[in-house]
């Protein structure tokens, strides 16, 4: 008889980077991941992943020596997408270029996606990243009136 699987949720997803410490005070920055002190032990192995998380480490991005993704065709997954309320996209999209976010040298692309909105860019190392809502109606409203 098989035996039933459940998964429970999305544990962590593994990105390679040249430098550790740079993109883990990058991620912090920008998207508010901050290191997990619990997975502290695997940093300290060159080899081990350095732990990011935004929720205390329920879910976590392992950040990883190695080459990034860069403009190289992607095998398996090509992008890393995060969910945020309304007001964060809408402060996120505002402040990407006033606040020197923008140092990946790559510009923010907003898309209209209809039940929602994205926000398309790179990690410094060419890693492709998103921030998403799906508060489609409150976003676009705010976006309707500043224009």
């Amino acid at each position: 008889m098989p035996v039933e699987v459940r998964v429970l949720q999305i544990d962590h997803v593994e990105v390679f980077v040249p430098e550790r410490d740079a993109a883990a005070e990058w991620y912090e920055r920008v998207l508010g991941l901050s290191r997990v002190p619990s997975a502290a032990a695997w940093a300290a192995d060159p080899a081990g992943p350095l732990m990011i998380s935004s929720d205390a480490g329920q879910t976590m991005v392992a950040l990883f020596t190695g080459k990034p993704q860069g403009t190289a065709a992607p095998i398996g997954f090509s992008r890393l997408a995060f969910r945020v309320d309304a007001a964060t996209f809408l402060a996120f999209v505002a402040r990407w270029e006033h606040a020197g976010v923008a140092d990946s040298g790559v510009p923010l692309r907003v898309r209209d996606h209809t039940t929602a909105f994205s926000a398309y860019f790179t990690d410094p190392f060419g890693n492709p990243l998103e921030v998403t809502t799906y508060a489609h109606e409150e976003v676009r409203r705010a976006r309707e009136a500043t224009v």
